[in-house]
């Protein structure tokens, strides 16, 4: 049996208590939740942050310090990833497009990854989408990447690299040979998002062979298809990732208690599949931690 990684997205920009009560929104409950999905089989937690009060998006450094060290209190060996892709949207006013809306979160790249240059986590995302996403427009110009790229790296974190559609991949490899991004990348292949990568068989097995070569990768899919696309990304060559960031439900009829019991389930279907989650400190060497 060939074991995979194995990480939880524990809560996102877009997931809402409404949608699922179970979402953590203070520092202690996304660090607890991470510590669960890890005792579930998780290797990696995917870390966003909210403003405790507002249950909004939050780009605040010591909301993530906080995480991290509650985390890090309990489990030396947990991968933590996080993420930077706050702070590249721009929301149209009606009527006037070119002037920014209420929504718009555009910011440098120096300071979308300012929690990285601080905590110095050993994974941190970045973003390689320019697309429309929901009502926004995510912008990341190569400009952007090469720049956070840069700091990411220089800050000792591994690169993962997010993918939303075949254009991505196109400029994941333009920047490799400019040496701006380095070779073997970790990658998500990112599928569900309207108007990016639709989730199916045919996406994976498509955004695989665009790869660049020696990739780590895993394909996931939002809402109804993060279980089903969860095992065709292990049948590709894969690995997995599921949480409340990516679904609130663990089947059509089934709200998800908790991201513990997204983890357990996928685990299980890990292991039927004859691919069991790496530990922390498989995942490590795996990824050259």
């Amino acid at each position: 049996m060939t074991k995979r990684l194995l990480t939880c997205a524990v809560l996102g920009n877009f997931t809402t208590r409404s949608l699922n009560p179970a979402l953590p929104i203070t520092p202690a409950e996304i660090a607890d939740d991470c510590l669960a999905a890890a005792e579930e089989g998780a290797s990696i937690v995917h870390i966003h942050v909210r403003d405790p009060q507002t249950e909004l998006p939050s780009m605040e450094v010591p909301l993530y310090a906080e995480v991290v060290s509650r985390i890090r209190d309990v489990r030396e060996d947990l991968i933590i990833n996080l993420t930077t892709g706050n702070g590249g949207r721009f929301h149209p006013t009606d009527g006037n497009p070119v002037l920014p809306g209420p929504r718009t979160n555009l910011l440098p790249p120096d300071d979308r990854v300012r929690h990285i240059q601080e905590i110095k986590p050993d994974v941190a995302t970045l973003d390689l989408n320019t697309m429309v996403f929901g009502g926004e427009v995510v912008i990341n110009p190569p400009s952007s990447v090469r720049r956070m790229g840069e700091l990411i790296l220089a800050a000792g974190s591994r690169p993962e690299i997010e993918l939303f559609d075949s254009g991505d991949i196109a400029l994941l490899k333009a920047l490799q040979k400019e040496g701006s991004l380095p070779e073997a990348p970790l990658c998500s292949i990112v599928m569900g998002v309207p108007y990016g990568f639709a989730p199916g068989p045919e996406t994976v097995l498509y955004a695989r062979g665009l790869l660049p070569p020696g990739a780590k990768w895993t394909a996931f899919g939002t809402g109804r298809y993060a279980f089903p696309m969860l095992a065709q990304s292990l049948l590709a060559g894969g690995h997995a990732r599921i949480g409340l960031e990516d679904a609130v439900r663990l089947d059509a009829e089934t709200l998800a208690p908790s991201n513990a019991a997204m983890v357990a389930k996928a685990r299980r279907m890990m292991e039927d599949l004859g691919h069991p989650p790496a530990t922390p400190e498989e995942a490590r060497a795996l990824l050259d931690l």
